[in-house]
């Protein structure tokens, strides 16, 4: 039969060919595998496509918002830098006389004030004069009986020269009579001085002030006894206008000041209060002293100051400043633009970009806040002096506060 004879026996043939009789590849199998592995390469594509545009978005966002780092920066111009040595002084007067008695006696009088300026001359005290009035009449009536004999003497020298002409009298009788005038003349000579020291007393009655100045409080009243062997005086005056100031430098800056005072240049010194803040009084260098002091390696100056509106008191503490040298046309910077390392001091210069560069600068001289540079920076350069901390070479800045510039002269 047909189909009995169309059904073969597997048995006889062979396994590769059983298999792929009973396994037979279907058509388009392959290409369904290439589509799908371009699919996924291509989602894949896509997805890389679109994160890489993210970020770019938000690097771009980032930036956007954080344009560059904000700083702080002045401009380095060119001008007149002062210098100075600083130190502490005291402020000394040039005459302070502590007022005493020079007689024992009672005051009847107190003609001055406390804290009122007097001048030399002025009647300060007056003690009772009455018992040196009264010794100086003693002495000048001994004066007016001693005359009297002194006269009486020249008479009787003058007869007995006669009789001893004429053989009258004797020799002796005549030299004594000489040696009588002469003792008469010696005790006139003694009442003279003894009037003038009792009018001496008399005139120390009445106490003045030996020096113009400022007197300070009263030490004694009306009615009190005083002695001149009293140790406390009766008040106290010191000279004010004009006043001094000592204080000291060290020994290596001595020759600069001893060269300008040989050129006859006056040098300003000016003081100022404990904080350095407030200047109290202008006045120029007297003086320095003879030797220095080994202990401190220091000599000690003299200024003086006008000190006509009593800014100064003795005995006060202040800040000195001494003018030595003024450095002329330099470049000048805020100190804190100043950035130093273990080898070099570096600032950061605004570029026109808006990026910062590093440059090294020599530092000829800093006095207070600013500085005078050597090179590295010219006048004009944008010099960063706040958020100095964020930033490297070449990183963006922006400019948000412009500091004052440096002055044209640094004030004292």
């Amino acid at each position: 039969m047909l189909k009995s004879d169309e059904m073969m026996d597997t048995s006889t043939v062979p396994e590769g060919e059983a298999k792929s009789v009973a396994a037979p590849r279907r058509p388009g199998l392959g290409r369904w595998v290439w589509v799908a592995t371009i699919a996924v390469l291509v989602i894949g594509g896509y997805a890389l496509v679109s994160r890489l545009v993210g970020e770019h978005s938000a690097t771009a966002r980032t930036a956007a918002a954080h344009p560059g780092v904000p700083v702080g920066a002045v401009a380095a111009k060119r001008g007149d830098l002062n210098r100075y040595l600083s130190a502490i002084g005291t402020v000394t007067a040039f005459n302070t006389v502590t007022v005493k008695t020079r007689v024992d006696g009672q005051i009847v009088k107190v003609a001055f004030k406390e804290g009122q300026t007097v001048k030399q001359g002025d009647e300060l005290v007056e003690i009772d004069p009455r018992p040196y009035a009264a010794a100086l009449s003693q002495a000048e009536g001994t004066l007016a009986k001693d005359r009297a004999t002194l006269k009486n003497a020249q008479i009787t020298l003058e007869r007995d020269r006669s009789l001893f002409s004429q053989g009258v009298i004797a020799a002796q009788d005549y030299d004594n009579q000489q040696a009588l005038v002469g003792q008469s003349e010696g005790a006139v000579e003694s009442d003279q001085a003894n009037i003038e020291a009792a009018k001496v007393q008399v005139d120390y009655t009445r106490i003045t002030a030996p020096i113009t100045g400022r007197i300070g409080l009263r030490l004694v009243d009306v009615g009190n006894i005083v002695h001149a062997a009293d140790t406390t005086g009766l008040a106290v005056i010191t000279q004010l206008e004009p006043i001094a100031v000592d204080f000291s430098i060290p020994q290596d800056d001595l020759q600069q000041v001893i060269q300008d005072m040989r050129k006859g240049q006056e040098l300003p010194v000016y003081a100022y209060d404990r904080e350095l803040k407030a200047r109290l009084a202008t006045g120029s260098l007297e003086t320095f002293d003879s030797q220095i002091d080994q202990t401190t390696g220091t000599i000690k100056l003299k200024a003086i100051f006008p000190n006509t509106d009593y800014s100064l008191f003795p005995n006060q503490f202040v800040n000195v400043r001494l003018l030595v040298d003024t450095l002329r046309d330099a470049v000048l910077a805020p100190a804190v633009a100043i950035q130093r390392n273990t080898q070099n001091a570096y600032v950061y210069v605004v570029k026109p970009d808006h990026t910062v560069e590093v440059r090294v600068v020599t530092v000829a001289a800093t006095q207070g806040d600013v500085v005078a540079l050597e090179s590295g920076v010219a006048a004009g350069d944008l010099l960063v002096t706040d958020g100095v901390d964020k930033l490297s070479a070449g990183t963006k800045v922006i400019v948000q506060v412009a500091s004052n510039a440096p002055a044209r002269k640094s004030s004292p």
